[in-house]
């Protein structure tokens, strides 16, 4: 089948099971997009910035485990992606990224909007690909697809000069893929297997502790058998939130710098610490030297890389964390609750997750309880970055995977406006809530008008202190108050601004506004809304280990 490149391309998105691409035209595009026009298969989502479509396709692919798919152009086109393609990359999301290039012939040579989009990315990306020779498309597609749903999930690049697109091509589907230096393992090691289960029936103190990678895996069922089985209690990271319904009894929560007291105080006395899909990163272990000292510590992780690169680990596991845990349970045998799971209950009473309700303005905490009560736990939740993050990741109530979108390792501003867009087109049926900042809003408030455009009744809370909070915060404890930069009083009127856009805008200013507040929103089908909430000013987020310091040195847990 005679095709152009461009036409090729489509064809091969199609193939892969590709429904919705977010993007965003230019000169070098245009014979992508002149086929899009005619390619009813796909729907092609008009972000208004090309950052907006990295990031809803990142959403799209966290709320659905599929692969997320974001087009823009070439030069700055290409360049505005590539905070939404670092984002995607420190969390491990599944996106392939397409942009546009300079003719072949034009490479190297300065052309109007060329960059080295393929040097620029490849630290940032698992892969990728510079398309030379039009015939190569059709496999290089599949292996980028393949490259970033396989083994850890990541970002792949594709950059297409021009003239591949307005070249033509035999078209032959990829039936496989094969890659000789790409091969993942996914299958856990026996004998790693059987030590693991050895030193999970010998302890005395085990933990679990779930990262993203169980998330990624479909894992939550079998990290959920294994607690059930042996009665060892799980906290999770802010990636695996929803591994384990957080209703359920075994249940400890989130861990790290403000993760609740009783799991941190439950991995510092941990004979045994059973990581599995998580990567000990610095916001979890604060000072190295300092956690989890007493644990022997097993970790099960598809990547090879991360096992033992921060933290000493006793029993390796590489491998698929379903496939691992699978085979984990078949020689794990059953335990009774013990002394120590009495211990981190008494934590747990004595330690709870509270705020000192205010008569002086809203509490932050009072909404995100509000928005777990009107939606039933039920919503997908997206966030920004800031506390807001924070107190979303401390009080909204998970009940199942996919459920929590927020940026972990990038930490990036103005992510949950975009990809709560990605997540509700990618799973219509479901309620989505973006909880954001005043601050991190206002970094990609521009795709409020993509929301409207293409009618996506996305809730939208700005939790607005009038502040850039979590730097204010440090500030406060650290910096003495010396509020150098983060006063942001000067801000536009989020309700008139909503309305500007043609969304639906409201402000919300006491306690008893804000659950009647919230099922107004729930009754809004057909439009985004604006939720501004007043909040008190200087609300911290706590409890709250300092950067580098230990569980000994929490803050306001009590």
């Amino acid at each position: 089948m005679k095709l152009t490149g461009a036409q090729a391309l489509l064809e091969c998105l199609k193939r892969e099971g590709v429904d919705t691409i977010f993007g965003y035209p230019g000169g070098y595009v245009i014979p992508l997009y002149d086929c899009l026009y005619d390619f009813p298969a796909i729907k092609h989502i008009l972000v208004r910035h090309e950052q907006g479509a990295a990031h809803a396709a990142d959403g799209y692919a966290r709320a659905t485990g599929k692969v997320g798919v974001c087009l823009a152009t070439s030069g700055p086109g290409a360049t505005n992606l590539i905070t939404g393609i670092a984002t995607a990359y420190m969390d491990s999301i599944p996106m392939v990224a397409i942009t546009g290039q300079a003719k072949t012939t034009a490479l190297g040579k300065d052309a109007f909007q060329e960059a080295d989009t393929t040097g620029i990315t490849m630290p940032i990306t698992k892969h990728n690909f510079l398309i030379k020779k039009v015939a190569d498309l059709p496999e290089i597609v599949a292996k980028a697809f393949h490259i970033a749903r396989t083994g850890r999930p990541g970002p792949v690049l594709i950059d297409v000069p021009q003239d591949i697109l307005n070249g033509h091509l035999d078209y032959k589907p990829v039936e496989k893929v094969e890659i000789p230096s790409y091969k993942p393992n996914t299958e856990g090691h026996p004998m790693q297997i059987r030590k693991a289960a050895r030193a999970i029936a010998s302890a005395k103190r085990p933990v679990l502790y779930i990262g993203g990678g169980v998330i990624s895996s479909g894992a939550s069922r079998e990290v959920v058998e294994l607690s059930e089985r042996t009665h060892i209690l799980v906290t999770t990271t802010l990636m695996g939130k929803g591994a384990i319904p957080e209703s359920h009894p075994h249940s400890l929560g989130m861990l790290g710098m403000h993760g609740t007291a009783y799991a941190n105080y439950a991995v510092a006395h941990a004979d045994l610490l059973i990581a599995v899909g998580a990567r000990f990163d610095d916001r979890v272990t604060g000072k190295l030297d300092a956690f989890a000292q007493k644990a022997k510590v097993i970790h099960i992780d598809i990547d090879p890389t991360e096992v033992g690169k921060t933290v000493h680990v006793d029993i390796p596991i590489v491998g698929d964390c379903k496939s691992v845990l699978t085979d984990l349970l078949k020689k794990v045998e059953p335990k009774v609750a013990s002394e120590w799971n009495e211990q981190i209950m008494k934590w747990k009473n004595e330690y709870p997750l509270c705020y000192k309700k205010s008569t002086d303005g809203l509490n932050p905490q009072y909404i995100i309880e509000q928005i777990n009560k009107v939606t039933d736990c039920g919503a997908i939740i997206a966030t920004g970055v800031g506390q807001h993050q924070m107190w979303s990741s401390q009080y909204i109530n998970c009940t199942f995977p996919r459920q929590f979108i927020s940026s972990g390792g990038l930490g990036t501003m103005g992510f949950g406006l975009p990809a709560g867009i990605g997540a509700k087109l990618g799973c219509p049926d479901k309620d989505v809530f973006v909880i954001e900042g005043d601050g991190s809003i206002q970094m990609n408030i521009q795709e409020l008008m993509t929301a409207v455009a293409y009618g996506i009744p996305v809730k939208i809370v700005i939790l607005n202190n009038k502040y850039l909070g979590m730097v204010r915060q440090w500030q406060e404890l650290f910096w003495k108050r010396r509020y150098s930069a983060t006063n942001i009083e000067a801000q536009p009127d989020f309700v008139k601004l909503a309305e500007a856009y043609g969304a639906v805008g409201m402000r919300i200013e006491r306690e008893d506004q804000v659950e009647e507040a919230l099922k107004k929103a729930m009754e809004i089908n057909n439009l985004p809304v604006v939720m501004d909430f007043h909040i008190l000013r200087e609300e911290n987020v706590y409890p709250m280990i300092p950067a580098g310091q230990s569980v000994e040195d929490m803050m306001g847990h009590k």
